[in-house]
């Protein structure tokens, strides 16, 4: 797979364009995921034009059209922002990006709770940056996350399967845009979409069902805005174990009652929190390669994302 290309916040791959003249530099971005994915780096405030260092900007007013202006002066540049926004996300639609990564609590770039001040100069946390709003408006199907936000290894781990999914999906309809290539992509994904949403899968399965029924362009968005919404969901601990155990299902003959036992504790470890998901996965990794099992050979529930991001041993 080539590098999934990714947009970001400048200032978290060390570039110098904060108000204070810093930077934010984020070393898992960078240094960790910078493996395998191609930043496309995005500044509002220097694309804009303003210097750095600069003048701190606030959110002020309503939740709903916040208006960008300075902390100090009061001068409102939010349709100036909001313009350069709208161009710059038609520009990225050439990027062809797989996410974006915003700086949290930036009045420009922040994704959620970013500080809004009432008319009584009182903030709250129920604002959204201005370039921000305008790109998950403009990409809703695009996954998006907060540099903060993925700290929490579940949120990360989230996220980052919904790129690497995002892509697969982009490459299938670059190879083979046709009812076949949606009915493989979706064969190779149903544990991974059954872990994230066991509703969705149901209707994505029903959708497939029906694939001969509706034109081509029309089954294709309605199966990607269906998947992309279930990678939103997260993956919890008792989906994980329902695929665990629908897994094992596929073993009845082949293992010993031993070997089943071994699974099932294993699998109720991870439910206790005892052990994390990349013990009982690579369990049944063993048993899927000792046993050439065909169908779950073909699984992506069993390597999302490289194994080497170690995203697993932390959920």
């Amino acid at each position: 797979m080539e590098r999934i290309k990714l947009g970001v916040s400048a200032c978290m791959l060390g570039e110098p364009v904060r108000y204070d003249g810093g930077h934010a530099l984020d070393r898992y971005l960078r240094d960790t995921l910078g493996q395998y994915v191609q930043f496309v780096p995005v500044c509002p405030e220097v694309e804009l034009g303003l210097p750095t260092p600069r003048p701190t900007l606030r959110l002020v007013g309503d939740p709903e059209r916040p208006r960008l202006v300075f902390s100090q002066g009061g001068e409102d540049i939010t349709d100036k922002m909001t313009d350069w926004a709208e161009k710059r996300a038609m520009e990225l639609e050439k990027e062809d990006l797989c996410g974006f990564v915003f700086k949290s609590r930036s009045p420009s770039s922040g994704m959620e709770r970013v500080k809004l001040y009432d008319r009584n100069g009182v903030p709250q946390k129920g604002g959204v940056g201005i370039f921000a709003r305008v790109f998950m408006e403009h990409f809703p199907l695009v996954p998006v996350e907060e540099d903060g936000r993925l700290h929490d290894p579940r949120l990360r781990e989230n996220f980052i399967e919904s790129l690497f999914t995002f892509k697969r999906w982009r490459d299938t309809l670059a190879t083979d845009r046709s009812r076949g290539g949606l009915v493989a992509f979706h064969t190779r994904h149903k544990l991974l979409i059954l872990a994230h949403s066991p509703e969705l899968y149901r209707e994505m399965g029903e959708l497939v069902a029906t694939a001969k029924e509706l034109p081509l362009d029309e089954l294709l968005g309605a199966y990607q805005e269906q998947l992309m919404n279930a990678m939103r969901q997260k993956a919890t601990v008792s989906n994980h174990v329902n695929v665990l155990q629908h897994m094992l299902g596929y073993f009845k003959k082949e293992l010993t009652a031993d070997e089943k036992q071994e699974v099932l504790e294993i699998v109720a470890r991870y439910q206790e929190g005892i052990l994390p998901l990349i013990v009982p996965v690579t369990l049944l990794k063993h048993f899927v390669r000792k046993y050439d099992q065909p169908y779950l050979r073909e699984q992506v529930y069993l390597d999302p994302h490289p194994v080497e991001l170690q995203l697993r041993n932390h959920v």
